[in-house]
């Protein structure tokens, strides 16, 4: 199995830290956001990486250049003009295998992605997403399951504070999903998911995982994670 990571976003809720570098280059303590996802990828055996590629471009590039410093194969995947997720997601259609990753690069997560791996074959499933508890959804997508771990209703971004499952951003899909997905921009949560209600299975997962899409989250996980690194 390979994996695209989505890095083309600007970052604009965590200005000004964004100005002059693209989010997935922020670092958490001593690493860009990015590099800890390329890293987790490897060490769940994944190490053909795409990335696509939006803001900054060259920033990314210049210090990840082909991957080998971390022991995976990368390859770029430059947006002229903003794709959203799934339209991004599209251009790499002859990089994927039949059965593929797709995890954001500006997002920290340790979540386990061999156990929803197995979790999406054992289902045969078409399009997987990783699901996580949260207590405050708020600007996040927000899902409802069966009991067979199906997604029954799916909404993006809704207005609410209730506790409920959320949308992390990762997901295990076949190559077929691809063909569905128009030109242009296009966005997984925003428009592919519901379509597909009834297709689609949730893995829910409960490590750690942050969006990291405000200053305070942002500072939280690097807090988290300077706490782990110095305790020892």
């Amino acid at each position: 199995m390979n994996a695209v990571i989505m890095a083309g976003g600007k970052g604009t809720r965590l200005l000004p830290l964004t100005n002059d570098t693209p989010k997935p280059m922020m670092k958490i303590i001593d690493k860009p956001i990015l590099e800890y996802i390329i890293l987790l990828l490897k060490k769940h055996n994944i190490t053909d990486i795409a990335i696509t590629l939006g803001y900054m471009p060259e920033s990314i590039m210049n210090y990840f250049d082909d991957g080998a410093k971390w022991g995976v194969k990368i390859k770029y995947f430059l947006e002229k003009e903003p794709l959203g997720t799934a339209g991004g997601v599209k251009k790499t259609i002859k990089f994927v295998d039949e059965d593929f990753i797709v995890i954001s690069g500006d997002a920290f997560t340790e979540i386990d992605l061999s156990k929803a791996i197995k979790f999406h074959n054992a289902k045969n499933s078409f399009f997987t997403l990783i699901a996580q508890p949260k207590e405050n959804p708020l600007g996040l997508g927000v899902l409802e399951i069966d009991e067979n771990n199906k997604v029954e209703k799916f909404v993006e971004k809704p207005n609410t504070t209730k506790p409920a499952l959320i949308n992390t951003g990762i997901y295990i899909i076949n190559k077929e999903v691809l063909k569905l997905i128009p030109e242009g921009a296009y966005d997984f949560g925003k428009q592919l998911i519901p379509k597909l209600i009834g297709e689609v299975f949730a893995y829910v997962d409960y490590n750690y995982w942050s969006d990291i899409g405000t200053l305070p989250s942002f500072y939280a996980t690097n807090y988290k994670i300077a706490v782990e690194q110095y305790s020892q």
